[in-house]
């Protein structure tokens, strides 16, 4: 494992600027001054892809206030490299770093859709809604080219059952067509995540991303196209996107959103230093302001691992953000219907032919 030290030089080609310590691995090397001869410092930033033959592919979620209940991910690393994301500290399990590693160490999972199917096939699963991206986006620049994602669609298409979809990457119109299908037997939502309409914000806070105005697109193509959608205002971090919230949903409505969420950002684990180290670069005007302001929101600390508050904190700064989420969600008329899934429409296939479920 090579842990970079951090430095006073920002890479605007990623979130995070060096990579922690991984708490599971007892040394590393560091490399304490960077010198002419340590080109090592410049490749660990370029993007390399683990190929891996995994042996389960959906996951059960436990979490009380997470919202879904299976999640299936065909990636693990994400080269979006959003600063904030929960699932740096992931990466760790598979031996890399939370920093540059999880960014730039992508593990593909090859035989995902494959898994899946086998998954579909067994006698004690009972259908519910599997979300794709429960970890990290199923839509990060490699699946242009593995359509990893794209078989896994299809997969629940030809076993009827019910998907849901959050990304940030426009690249999921490719698969409008799967997509629409799903949404005839109504199998399918598909959540984008906007975080602001700031174009300079998001080229620091998720540097490798589509725009902003690229996710409004997906939302109004989605909308066009009769495929339930919404957005995920997340996270919001006071004193950077809080007062963006207004301008997100507004715009996110008028595209065609239907539903709204948010959550106001966490710094858990190796998140908490990345991230610092990360805000003191690019925002050194007001770094202890937004510092502080996200600590009020989790009783003093950057972090709150305490189900039911830790998504939305608690204090003054977070009730205010919440009763503002709340006021502009009726203002635009987002939630005001309930999704309902197609749990009835799921089919096993057995000899190659299909036959209903129940």
């Amino acid at each position: 494992m090579i842990s970079q030290k951090a430095n006073d030089r920002h890479d605007a080609g990623r979130g995070a600027q060096f990579n922690p310590q991984n708490r599971f691995l007892k040394g590393a090397y560091v490399q304490e001054f960077a010198e002419g001869i340590d080109d090592w410092e410049h490749d660990v930033r370029k993007t390399q892809y683990i190929f891996d033959e995994s042996r389960t592919v959906v996951n059960e979620i436990k979490s009380p206030d997470v919202g879904m209940l299976f999640s299936a991910n065909p990636y693990q690393g994400c080269e979006h490299g959003c600063i904030y994301c929960y699932a740096r500290n992931s990466h760790e399990y598979w031996g890399y770093s939370a920093g540059l590693d999880f960014e730039s160490r992508i593990v593909v999972k090859k035989n995902a859709a494959e898994l899946l199917r086998k998954f579909f096939e067994r006698k004690s699963w009972t259908p519910a809604p599997i979300s794709l991206s429960g970890n990290t986006d199923c839509y990060q620049p490699i699946e242009r080219k593995m359509k990893i994602t794209r078989q896994m669609l299809e997969i629940c298409l030809h076993y009827r059952n019910p998907v849901g979809v959050l990304s940030k990457n426009a690249l999921i119109l490719r698969d409008l067509d799967v997509l629409q299908e799903l949404a005839k037997l109504k199998l399918v939502r598909v959540f984008s995540s906007i975080t602001s309409l700031d174009e300079k914000l998001r080229l620091k806070l998720e540097p490798r991303t589509a725009t902003y105005k690229g996710r409004l697109k997906v939302v109004e193509t989605m909308a066009k196209h009769d495929i339930p959608t919404g957005i995920m205002n997340a996270p919001i971090i006071p004193g950077l996107n809080d007062d963006h919230m207004h301008d997100v949903l507004k715009a996110a409505a008028e595209a065609g959103a239907q539903w709204a969420g948010y959550t106001v950002v966490r710094l858990n684990g190796a998140i908490g230093p990345i991230f610092e180290d990360w805000l003191r670069k690019s925002f050194p005007d007001r770094a202890d302001k937004v510092w502080n302001m996200i600590s009020s929101c989790h009783g003093g600390n950057v972090n709150d691992s305490r189900f039911g508050q830790r998504m939305v904190g608690d204090g003054r700064i977070a009730e205010l953000i919440r009763t503002q989420f709340s006021l502009y969600c009726k203002k635009f008329r987002l939630n005001e219907t309930k999704h309902e899934w197609n749990l009835s429409a799921f089919r096993r296939i057995r000899n190659g032919q299909a036959s209903l479920f129940d």
